[in-house]
């Protein structure tokens, strides 16, 4: 039985793609795939976003924004070109954003900045965040504490331990995995994703990287393969698959504000 899957994180506006994108459309229809999020992590690749959530309507959503470690090398306007494309059909999200604390590309105060700015954006257009972490949980959860308000949104590729879910649950987060939950090593973060309440749950591939098993290690990661993440988290959590695909599409449509 084909699988109603939605792939809330694709980088499918990367080179990697520039001439494959309808292959790569074709293939993930095919396996049941119902819509796709292109995420932006500067300008050039949210503005590539954007077209092709207009090459693809219905389809594929855009998400526009400048993602933390290609903050240092934004231009001074850029983030005015992302507030202009925010209002583009097709975009439904602000991001990629957040903080990574594992790579040194930006400095962490500057990170902050642009998270802040990110999060008055979403504020403004009534988008949902899409947001980065890399060994930064905490401080995430810390800066969203101190805003008047906390966008609705979602972790993507969590990586996290328990207790921040939590904390990025009661802030009114969701929480989204990728192919790292299917590695034989993730045994911890499988446990966590089994405790995810089930109307807060998304799936990704966060394309074209960390592809899922049986495919760890083959690049490029794409949509079609968001199926072997979700079969994983629905045997983790001891459901169909079939369910869990309806559950996390519904997800993914409440969240980025879908027909």
């Amino acid at each position: 039985m084909t699988l109603s899957l939605f792939d809330t994180h694709a980088h499918l506006n990367v080179d990697t793609f520039s001439d494959d994108v309808d292959a790569v459309v074709q293939r993930a229809q095919t396996r049941g795939v119902v819509g796709i999020v292109v995420i932006g992590i500067d300008v050039v690749t949210s503005r590539r976003a954007c077209d092709l959530a207009a090459q693809y309507p219905g389809f594929i959503f855009a998400a526009v924004g400048i993602q933390p470690n290609s903050v240092a090398e934004a231009e001074p306007n850029d983030f005015a070109v992302i507030e202009e494309l925010a209002g583009m059909p097709g975009v439904r999200a602000i991001g990629e954003t957040g903080l990574d604390c594992y790579w040194d590309d930006t400095p962490l105060e500057m990170q902050h900045e642009f998270f802040d700015r990110h999060l008055q954006l979403c504020r403004d257009t009534a988008l949902p965040m899409v947001i980065h972490m890399r060994e930064s949980g905490a401080l995430i959860a810390e800066q969203l504490r101190r805003q008047t308000s906390v966008p609705p949104g979602v972790m993507h590729s969590y990586t996290g331990d328990l207790k921040l879910a939590w904390q990025c649950l009661e802030l009114g987060l969701y929480i989204s995995f990728a192919g790292m939950v299917t590695f034989k090593k993730s045994q911890d973060l499988r446990d966590v994703a089994k405790s995810i309440p089930e109307d807060r749950l998304l799936v990704e591939t966060d394309s074209p990287y960390l592809s899922p098993e049986p495919l760890r290690g083959k690049r490029p990661n794409e949509p079609a393969r968001v199926e072997h993440t979700l079969r994983c988290l629905a045997e983790t959590r001891g459901v169909t698959a079939e369910h869990l695909a309806t559950v996390t599409t519904e997800n993914a449509k409440r969240l980025f504000q879908l027909p």
